[in-house]
């Protein structure tokens, strides 16, 4: 009796059309990593058989698939005609100059990558994409992508090898990391971000929609316990920064116990600049600086040698706050301690800079009432609905500032003039006041601006203000005089803009504290409403005076 089943010719040649079959969809679907999976499974003569089974159009697309292994082992199976056609036109890429800094590339290397990729993806030469995305860092890659049209930021993103498309994620703005992690199958997505450090799958799965991060949470296997804690912690905390990978020694050992462990641990965690201390019970004590330890006399204890001067920062401090304690202290990795300082992780500089650029940029973002726009190119339809909300409160401001103007159409329908020179009371006003304004907005961002100091601010800003209004004043007076020959004219341009620029230092520092005082970002909404007062009381000032002393 034998229950052993042998597989018939017949099983073999179902099993290959069934591979056959599911390789033609997931060309015609576009999915080139799940090609290349499938590829890697089958025999290179089945293979070379589906090659010679394909179209002209097909078979080119498959070909584009293959890497230079494979591609070696299917040569021999095919026949002449087919192996001359598929080998006629190599995809070699330029070699790199030697000593060439890779990690360094500048903005001009960046954008030869662009082209590059571009024109490979016109001829259709994506094997030739691939070999590029190849030698590029993540984050150049991250940049690459961010650059492409949709269309073509898919083709890219699908010839990024499985193992480093977790990493090129981390670099993603995520608007662009959500739509490119939904575009990879499960199996694939848990199997990029295997190798990613800890801080780094904690933005992950916070950016990405509950139920794709529920899965890679339930799949990271060991590292479950650690992420759920970390995940417990608001993003915006040091608890949301941290990752979980400090090296803890005792104080009572001595310095060459702890070499001869580090020498255990063959590397290191990244950014690792010291060690913390902590007793038995995983209190915080101090740090232990590397620099300390190899200049140390072996039978130190580490007691001797330690920093007790270092702090731990509390788990919920805010990450402005944390990036500032870094800026301040030169720091490159602080130990981050819970509510009884036991020692739970350590932030690192690498995501300070990361938090600092961020925030920098959503400013940036804000202050033309962009939001949170990072793809330049989104559909149209949802920029320009992001886009409407602003346009339209912009709109409700200049019906304010057309409503002022009309007030005066008596005058201004007297003394045409006025109507040629407004705009330059206006604009001097927004000039005046935007730089108050990004002053005391990076003034609030840094911790610089506090109740204790506002008095002083508002003095120097006031001065500022009467020198400048002063000056220009005159000097703007003056070329109203010369060019219309009018004295009174010009008297009154130049009262108002002395006014207007009194008024917009007033408005610069008062707008950005009562929007913060009332939780709303001053980037966010400070300018439009700081245009609308520079607007509004130039007219006044200027209209109101001309008609008050020139009628």
């Amino acid at each position: 009796m034998n229950d052993i089943k042998t597989e018939s010719p017949h099983t073999d040649e179902l099993r290959a059309r069934t591979e056959s079959e599911l390789i033609v969809q997931a060309l015609a679907d576009g999915k080139n990593k799940r090609v290349r999976k499938l590829l890697a499974r089958m025999h290179p003569a089945k293979i070379a058989a589906l090659l010679e089974m394909l179209g002209a159009g097909q078979r080119t697309a498959l070909w584009q698939q293959i890497d230079s292994v494979l591609e070696g082992r299917i040569l021999p199976h095919l026949n002449l005609d087919l192996h001359g056609e598929l080998t006629g036109d190599a995809e070699a890429l330029p070699a790199e100059p030697a000593g060439s800094k890779r990690h360094g590339e500048s903005a001009h290397d960046v954008v030869n990558h662009l082209a590059s990729v571009r024109q490979a993806l016109a001829e259709g030469k994506l094997k030739r994409v691939g070999k590029l995305l190849h030698r590029m860092h993540p984050a150049k890659v991250a940049g690459l992508l961010e650059g492409l049209p949709p269309a073509e930021r898919r083709s890219v993103w699908s010839m990024v090898e499985t193992e480093r498309t977790g990493k090129v994620l981390t670099y993603l703005h995520d608007e662009i990391r959500i739509a490119l992690a939904m575009e990879l199958d499960l199996e694939d997505l848990v199997a990029s971000v295997q190798h990613l450090e800890l801080d780094d799958l904690v933005d992950l799965i916070q950016t990405l929609p509950h139920e794709l991060g529920s899965k890679l949470l339930h799949t990271s296997g060991s590292r479950r316990e650690q992420l759920e804690t970390m995940l417990s912690y608001p993003e915006d905390s040091a608890g949301g920064l941290m990752n979980a990978d400090p090296i803890e020694v005792r104080a009572e050992v001595k310095v060459s116990t702890v070499l001869r462990y580090l020498r255990l641990l063959e590397t290191l965690p990244p950014q690792t600049d010291m060690l913390m201390v902590v007793d038995r019970k995983g209190h915080y004590q101090g740090a232990l600086r590397l620099s300390a330890l190899v200049t140390a006399d072996l039978g130190l204890h580490v007691a001797d040698v330690m920093q007790a001067d270092i702090a731990g920062i509390p788990v919920g401090t805010e990450a402005t706050e944390v990036a500032r304690l870094f800026q301040d202290l030169d720091l490159l990795s602080a130990p981050v301690v819970d509510e009884h300082n036991r020692l739970i992780g350590r932030i690192t500089v690498d995501d300070v800079v990361d938090l600092i650029l961020e925030d920098s940029d959503r400013t940036m973002m804000h202050m033309a009432g962009l939001d949170d726009e990072a793809d330049m190119f989104a559909p149209v339809l949802v920029s320009s609905r992001r886009r409407a909300v602003w346009l339209g409160i912009n709109l409700v401001t200049a019906f304010l500032a057309a409503w002022v103007i009309g007030q005066f159409q008596a005058t201004l329908a007297q003394l045409v003039a006025l109507a040629v020179l407004m705009p330059i009371v206006a604009s001097m006003g927004g000039i005046a006041g935007s730089q108050t304004l990004t002053l005391v907005i990076r003034g609030l961002a840094l911790g610089q601006v506090q109740k204790g100091n506002l008095r002083i601010l508002l003095n120097r800003e006031v001065g500022i203000s009467i020198l400048n209004g002063a000056l220009w004043a005159v000097v703007v007076a003056l070329l109203a005089v010369v060019w219309f020959g009018d004295w009174g004219i010009g008297g009154v341009l130049g009262i108002a803009i002395l006014i207007n620029l009194l008024c917009a230092a007033l408005a610069g520092l008062a707008i950005p504290l009562i929007l913060d005082r009332m939780g709303i970002d001053p980037a966010l909404a400070g300018s439009v409403i700081l245009t609308t007062v520079t607007d509004v009381v130039g007219f006044f000032a200027f209209l109101g005076l001309a008609t008050v002393l020139l009628l």
